[in-house]
């Protein structure tokens, strides 16, 4: 399995460093901080990144992400949908598999079960239709939180499955796994095609509706079921990649060259175990 450094984790450092850190760590793949490429990009051609890229020796793996793509008012959908395009556009030119996409909070009025599926499905063939165009697929990234439409893994499966795009999957983030009550049986039910990057981290050891994306831990360093989770990972035939995703302010206030070394030691340890 490759490992990836997502750019979540090293958030204060710029692209560039996020490159070199990379490639100084050992990763295989990289995926891109959306804010970061923007940033990049005001005063930086998407050739330029092609090439860093290449210097760099670490492949792009993702345009991480499109957030909330679900249950938005008219403006704000034609406003994703214009996101959608001039990221996969430059995903495209880069030679970059995916765009990570995120769905909506819960409105008001608590929809049903089908109801969250029909405005998900209606959405993710929109969007996958506008990124096909550029040969790029969309990982369809459920978050554990309560306040997200799609909280477990049964249900953003069945998402995707009904969506029917081969260019269309899933993305499952080990803390958003656990969060929101996902199983190790709903893993064993999958489609290993259909899941495109596996979010690797760890958790503190608190109560699940305690849980916020700043108590993330490096791999191993918590009480995540991680090699339970790679177990079932081998037993459907997903080898891909793990990537290192870890929203912790501690983290974010170290070297981006040390931090990204940790990250990919400890990555590698837990990949080891299992």
């Amino acid at each position: 399995m490759k490992i990836a450094l997502n750019g979540a984790t090293t958030m204060k450092a710029d692209l560039p460093t996020d490159l070199r850190a990379a490639r100084s760590a050992g990763f295989d793949l990289l995926e891109i901080w959306a804010a970061k490429l923007r940033n990049f990009l005001k005063t930086h051609p998407v050739a330029d990144l092609k090439l860093l890229f290449e210097a760099c020796g670490v492949g792009p793996l993702s345009i991480n992400s499109i957030e909330h793509i679900t249950f938005r008012t008219a403006d704000d959908y034609t406003q994703i949908k214009a996101e959608c395009e001039t990221l996969s556009s430059i995903a495209s030119k880069l030679g970059c598999p995916y765009l990570v996409v995120v769905p909506g909070k819960l409105p008001t009025g608590t929809p049903s079960r089908q109801q969250i599926i029909d405005e998900s499905v209606n959405v993710l063939q929109e969007l996958g239709e506008i990124a096909v165009g550029h040969g790029v697929g969309l990982g369809f990234e459920f978050l554990g939180q309560t306040d997200c439409s799609v909280q477990t893994l049964d249900l953003a499966n069945e998402i995707v499955k009904n969506a029917d795009r081969p260019n269309i999957g899933l993305v499952i983030d080990s803390f958003h796994f656990y969060a929101g009550g996902s199983t190790i049986d709903m893993i064993d039910a999958l489609d290993a095609k259909r899941l495109f990057i596996f979010h690797i981290n760890d958790a503190e050891d608190r109560p699940r509706e305690e849980l916020q994306d700043s108590h993330r831990l490096l791999p191993g360093m918590g009480i995540l079921p991680l090699r339970e989770m790679l177990r079932a990972f081998h037993r459907i035939g997903y080898d891909r990649v793990a990537s290192v995703e870890i929203f912790r302010p501690e983290y974010w206030e170290r070297d981006p060259f040390e931090l990204a070394r940790d990250a990919f030691n400890a990555t590698e340890k837990v990949l080891e175990e299992v």
